[in-house]
Parts: structure tokens; sequence; C-alpha cells
């Protein structure tokens, strides 16, 4: 026998050797592999068209995302640059764009106000984390965040993004506020402060973008003009750059502009481990500690918005999260290096390449390599673009995320999920987004530890000849916080026969069992009898560790009556 488990030991080691060590694992990992040698000239127009597209559009998101989180412009470029790079080799989804997002910009404006190095520490400690998390394949610790909390999650930060682009659009002064209540209250503090045109052109880019997304939806367009219309962030911002360009030769300056971008490529080298904030030096462990734990939800919101885009846009596709863990990960890692802020998946940015045509994760290599040229060769041109225009396209964009809809459904399927959504939107506007999602996750953890303490144990009747009995089927788990419960609805029932039938029990507490021990023993005191019925054996064998009384009360099968004719005077049959 010794031999025997051994032998088969070695067997599954060898297996999972051979999984790990083959080289299909090994293609799986690196997925251009699998796609170039089948590249063709086809598939190279198609990408090319999508890739230039989606680039249009990343070039003043990636500006704007940087300008939210507080960074330099071309920080917003770079982090649309090198994940685009990296996800070409190593991403399994051919429609997901990665670069930065505005809710990891959000995420990271407190950091960044301190010192811009956080930005690139956190970009590097992001990857660790991803990398790890896919390594050790642990992706399912996002199943414990729920579609409420996500969604709540998802519309404080378009509402906290934009209420922040408030002081843009009409040029006020102040301070933009970290929540959604702090720019609010900054907004109307300092409403006297408003410019006049840079107000006229912000709610002019708005109503423009609006007007050429209905078109889109409507789809009557197609061709040249269709493209036209895909690529509306990029045309808002030429034809304003334009305007502002012409009235600034005249003389004339009546917007605030983005002003001088540091163009050519960023500073090479490790992230920043120290730092100097209000002139004390911060090293390692003390950036660290100013993270926090808050700090953890740049990566968890990254793996979330990255693998919830895949799988909406991977149809009858399966996506492989470990992977896309692996390639987003190494997208912040080596970004990092690139002097860029965090990034991610973008839903605005995948739905256009999607829209596209894309069929390659080539198509990053396109984008990436158009917003390389601009940010090397055309820096110049981007001192135009006002900011009222940015905003305007950050708030028109956080349109598509802030999801109300949801109500109805929660109102109607779970009255408690609007609780955990409320709370989670509330929370997130009004104290912060990282803590928005640790109450939501609070609330979902007592929600759920209230359904369990509470289960559903079915009291049924049944006849055993002319009396009157009662057959209790308890349900598949059974768990130390639901004890007293159960306790006490057994005791509801006022039969002389007690069936508790098992059929669906599949685990047990042993807090539980004692509870059940305990009622069945006051039960027999008053004179009344329980059958156990269809009790595995495990579960058997603990009801009897407890208390050795048990033994001979379970039974399992159809032909009860003969089982019950021991403690009943008439044979008879029992009818459910």
């Amino acid at each position: 026998m010794g031999d025997y488990n051994g032998h088969e030991r070695q067997s599954r080691v060898g297996r999972v050797a051979r999984k790990l060590c083959g080289l299909e694992s090994w293609r799986r990992r690196v997925p251009i592999t699998i796609w170039l040698p089948t590249y063709n000239l086809h598939c190279l127009g198609r990408d090319a068209i999508a890739g230039i597209t989606v680039g249009l559009t990343s070039i003043p998101q990636g500006i704007a995302y940087a300008m939210v989180a507080g960074l330099p412009p071309q920080v917003g470029l770079y982090s649309s640059i090198f994940p685009g790079f990296v996800y070409v080799f190593l991403g399994s989804c051919k429609d997901v764009t990665v670069g930065p997002t505005a809710i990891l910009a959000a995420l990271l404006a407190k950091y960044v106000a301190m010192s811009p190095d956080f930005a690139y520490l956190a970009a590097f400690l992001s990857g660790c984390v991803i990398m790890l998390l896919g390594l050790l394949q642990l992706g399912f610790l996002l199943d414990f965040i729920s579609k409420p909390v996500i969604s709540g999650f998802t519309t404080a930060a378009a509402l906290q993004i934009s209420a922040s682009q408030l002081k843009s659009l009409f040029r006020i002064t102040g301070s933009s506020g970290n929540t959604f209540i702090q720019a609010l209250i900054n907004f109307f503090t300092n409403i006297k402060t408003v410019h006049l045109w840079d107000s006229v052109l912000g709610i002019a880019s708005i109503i423009f973008l609006l007007l050429l997304k209905r078109v889109k939806v409507r789809g009557h367009l197609s061709g040249v003009c269709q493209y036209v219309v895909r690529g509306r962030n990029a045309l808002l911002v030429f034809i304003t750059s334009l305007l502002a360009y012409f009235l600034y030769k005249g003389g004339i300056t009546p917007f605030a502009l983005t002003g001088k971008i540091e163009g050519g490529l960023p500073t090479f080298g490790p992230p920043p481990f120290s730092t100097v904030v209000n002139n004390q030096t911060l090293g390692f462990s003390d950036m660290l500690q100013t993270f926090g734990f808050e700090g953890l939800a740049m990566p968890l919101v990254a793996i979330l918005e990255s693998i919830a885009i895949a799988k909406a846009f991977a149809g009858s596709k399966a996506v492989d999260g470990t992977q896309e863990m692996l390639a987003l990960g190494a997208c912040n890692m080596v970004s990092s290096f690139a002097q860029s802020m965090p990034a991610t998946g973008s839903f605005t940015r995948t739905a256009l390449n999607h829209a596209s045509g894309v069929m390659t994760p080539a198509g990053a290599f396109f984008k990436a390599s158009l917003v390389l040229v601009a940010v090397t060769l055309m820096s110049e041109a981007f001192f135009f673009i006002p900011r009222a225009a940015l905003a305007a396209v950050i708030m028109v964009a956080m349109l598509s995320i802030i999801d109300f809809s949801i109500l109805t459904t929660l109102w109607r399927n779970n009255k408690s999920e609007v609780f955990v959504w409320a709370l989670t939107l509330c929370v997130g506007a009004a104290v912060g987004l990282e803590y928005g999602i640790a109450a939501g996750v609070g609330a979902d953890v007592v929600r759920t530890l209230a359904h369990a303490s509470r289960p559903h144990i079915h009291l049924q009747p049944c006849k055993v000849g002319t009396a009157v009995c009662s057959r209790a089927v308890l349900p598949a788990r059974l768990q130390y916080m639901c004890g007293t419960r159960t306790a006490r609805r057994l005791r509801t029932q006022t039969s002389h026969l007690l069936l508790l039938d098992a059929k669906h029990l599949r685990h047990i507490d042993i807090g539980v069992a004692e509870d059940i021990i305990t009622v069945i023993l006051e039960l027999e005191k008053e004179g009344r009898r329980v059958v156990m019925w269809n009790f595995e054996a495990k579960h058997q064998q603990l009801f009897e560790q407890i208390n050795p009384d048990m033994k001979g009360k379970f039974f399992n099968g159809i032909a009860i009556e003969q089982f019950l004719s021991e403690g009943i005077t008439r044979r008879t049959s029992v009818n459910f």
C-alpha cells in the first residue's frame, strides 16, 4: 500500500510539472506566440485602423486623466504608450486597451498632492500586487466584491471625477477637492469667480460631444464619417486648440490653456523609493506608510476594471483571468520605469477598439506608436489645448459609467442590495472612494452572515396512520451562527413525531449539532419522538461522538414505516 501511495504522489507531481513546464502552458502565458504565426496583411490593416482610431482618443484622455491625478500631462501619455507595448506580448484579449483611467487617477490624486513620485511608485507596487495575485491564482478574491458594490463604487467615482472638473470647466478658483462633496462645496463657495468664456467653451464642448455620441449610437453614418464620429474627442481637442491658437496669435487668451508639456521620451530608471515632501525626506517605508491600507484599492480596482471589461467584450469566449492579471501586472511594473501612473483596461477605449474592428492585441502597438509620435514630435501643439475642453471630454466619458438603472433591478430582486449600493455610493462620494469599497464589502459581509444565521428550515406536515407528524428539511449548510435559530425553529413544531430530513445537508458545524441534540433530548423528555432521516455517515458519527444516545435514531431509505413501527403500535405507512 505504501509503494502504491508513493507511486500515486509521484504521478501527481509529474502531471503538475508537465502542466507548468509544458510548451502549451508557456505559450498560453505568452499569447503573442499563439496569434503571431497566423498573422496576415488583412489583420495588419484592421489592427492599424483600430489602433490609430483608439490612439486619437487616448491622447486627449491621457492628458486629461493625468491632470485629474495632478500630474504633468505627459505622464498620462507615457501611461498609454508603455503598457500598450507590453500588452501586445502578454495580453490575451484582443479588444482590451490598457492605459490611464479616470477612477485610478482619482484614487491617486491625494498621494500626488504630496509628490508626483508617489504616482510612479504606485504603478510599480500595483504591478507587483497584481502580478502576485496572478501567480498565486488568487483572482477569486474579487468574487467577494459584489455587483452592487462595483456599481456603487463606479457611480461614486464618476460623480467625484465629474465634480472635480467643474473647476476647469468654469475656471473657478480654489481646490478641486478629494471627494464629491468637497468638490461641490468648493464650486459653490467660489462660484463668483466663474470665467465667462471658459464656461461657454466648456458647455459648448459638452453639447458637441453629446450630439456626436448620439449620432454614433443611432448609426446613421458610415465610412470616413463614422471614424470621425468615433474620434470625436480628438476632433473636439483639435478644433478648440485651433481656436485658442488663432486667438493667442491675435493677442487674446480667453481660455485657460494646458500650457507647456515636456515632450520627448521619459527619463528611464527604477521608480523612486524615496521622495521629498515639505523639505522632509521620506524613505520607502515612509511612502508605504503613506499609502497605507487604502493604497490596496488601486491594484484591486485595476484588476476589477480590466477583467470586467475583458469579459464584457469576450462574447462566448472564455477569459483567462490569471493571464490578464499577469499581463496587467507586467504592464504596470514595466511602465513604472518610464515615469508612468497606474494603468488598467479602459471601457471607453476598449469599446472603441472593438467597434473599429480590431483583430489581435497588435492594435495596442499601433495605438501606443501613435501616442509616442505625438508626445515626441507634437508636444508643442498641446500647449493650446483649453482646459475646459479636456474637462468636457472627462465629464462626458463619466456619463457612460454612472449607473442608476441598476436600482430598479436591485429593488425588485433584493432590497438589501439596494442598501449596499447606496452605502457604497454615499461613503465613496462623501469620505473617499477606497472607503466606499470597504463600506460596501463590509455591508455585504454583514448581509451574508445575517442570511447564514437565518437558515430556511422547511417544516412540512405528514401523516403516520392517523397521527399528524412533522418533517423538517434541513438546508445544505448549517454553520455556527445559525445554531440558536435552528433550535428555535425545531421547537416550534408540536407534532408527536418529528422527521429530521437531512437529504440536502452537506455541512454542519459542531455547535449546531449540539443545539439540535439539545432540542431532541428536550422533545423526548416531553414524550415526543425524533427520527434523523437521510444523514450522511460522517454526520451520524459527529452526532454519536457528541452524545452516544443518538445511536439508533438514524435511518436512511424510503421504507421508513418499518423503522417507525418500533415506536408505533400499529404498522402504517408515511404519506407526504
